[in-house]
């Protein structure tokens, strides 16, 4: 069986650019890995001949001699010396497939997050805040108690004793990686000697054991700003885990959670409280006292005829918005409320009542009566 002209096998044209050869590859690499193609017998296949084209057309030399011989270039010691081996396995296939490794199987073998001298940036921490209502609606100050790592002081975070430098590790020449040949893929992993930071310690800080860090609770002071939400995370840059051998600090995230309040439920700036009103105040009319956010009290009128579910709203009494000018409104929400433990006069003013009473004091009950005739005639003709 005849090879595929190599260009095709890329699919660009005999002028691309190195650039042009590049990105095809990758392309076609991807789409082609056998990983990625369980179910495509001739995956292996074609993935092997897309590398076998980029091994030869990525070199200069290589692509001048396919260029003019074609694959007998490559035949028989011809053109070239036989210097390139079929199936994509020669001494460059290595290199060549490595522009796309990192890609296929991102950081883990790409060696990408080793090295670096020993120094790398500390874990960020978290720190669950639980707060009252009317503490995100004043603003608050509050100190927490944070369990974490702090740098040791005995050896300045280096690990060693004395403050003295780690020495560079003899099996990754402080690469903080090594390299291992499977088949035709090489993969890099971290070092098992240093574990990936490419330094070791001879002589450990007796402190800390040579962690350059060491466990202990730290008081921190955190300003929790008007109008924060539940949910609101608020950093603190630095103050996470300290990095290893004096790297960066991380930081700590504090999440904000904000407890069920007795009266009032939250709707972004907006607050909700639910008032029950006595039947009368709600049919004669009337007002009531009723509380805000900020401890205080104030009366609303509350109009004749009043139902369950009528909201009545009060201006700028909600809460104030995270990093604005703006305040919420205060919705009370009436909830009439019918009457217990009657006595026998009540009871007979309350049936005097109902006797003079029409369909005109009841407007919803009658038109809900109405409907219910007519769904109950509608079931009889049916």
């Amino acid at each position: 069986m005849s090879k595929r002209d190599y260009y095709d096998v890329l699919g660009v044209s005999r002028g691309a650019s190195d650039d042009e050869l590049k990105k095809a590859y990758r392309g076609r690499a991807k789409e082609l890995h056998p990983d990625r193609n369980k179910d495509n017998p001739d995956a292996e296949a074609q993935f092997k001949e897309v590398n076998e084209a980029y091994d030869v057309l990525k070199d200069s030399q290589k692509r001048a001699a396919y260029d003019q011989f074609g694959h007998a270039a490559f035949e028989d010691g011809a053109g070239m010396g036989g210097g390139f081996r079929g199936g994509g396995q020669g001494p460059d296939f290595a290199s060549a497939f490595a522009d796309v490794f990192d890609d296929l199987f991102g950081d883990f073998v790409s060696g990408r997050r080793g090295g670096g001298g020993g120094r790398s940036r500390g874990s960020d921490l978290r720190y669950n805040l639980t707060i009252d209502l009317e503490d995100a609606f004043e603003g608050k100050q509050v100190t927490i108690k944070a369990p974490g790592s702090v740098t040791c002081e005995a050896c300045s975070g280096t690990g060693a004793a004395g403050g003295a430098q780690p020495t560079t590790c003899p099996t990754c020449s402080g690469m903080g990686k090594v390299r291992a040949q499977q088949g035709f893929f090489t993969i890099e992993r971290t070092c098992p000697t240093c574990g990936g930071r490419g330094t070791i310690i001879k002589n450990p800080c007796a402190v800390c054991n040579g962690a350059g860090t060491v466990q202990r609770e730290r008081s921190l002071n955190v300003q929790i700003p008007k109008g924060v939400e539940d949910g609101t995370r608020i950093r603190l840059a630095g103050e996470g885990e300290p990095g290893a051998r004096g790297g960066t600090p991380g930081d700590l995230y504090i999440f904000v959670s904000i407890k069920q309040h007795p009266l009032f439920k939250r709707d972004s700036s907006d607050l909700l409280c639910e008032i029950p009103v006595p039947f009368t105040t709600a049919a004669l009319g009337g007002s009531i006292e009723v509380p805000t956010i900020d401890g205080g009290r104030t009366r609303v009128a509350v109009p004749a005829g009043s139902q369950s579910g009528k909201q009545l709203r009060l201006r700028n009494k909600g809460m104030p918005t995270l990093r604005g000018a703006r305040t919420g409104d205060l919705y009370l929400e009436i909830l009439v409320e019918t009457p217990q433990n009657l006595t026998s006069k009540q009871k007979d003013l309350l049936k005097q009542f109902e006797a003079e009473g029409s369909g005109k004091q009841h407007p919803e009950t009658e038109a809900f009566n109405k409907r219910a005739e007519g769904f109950w005639e509608d079931a009889t003709s049916s």
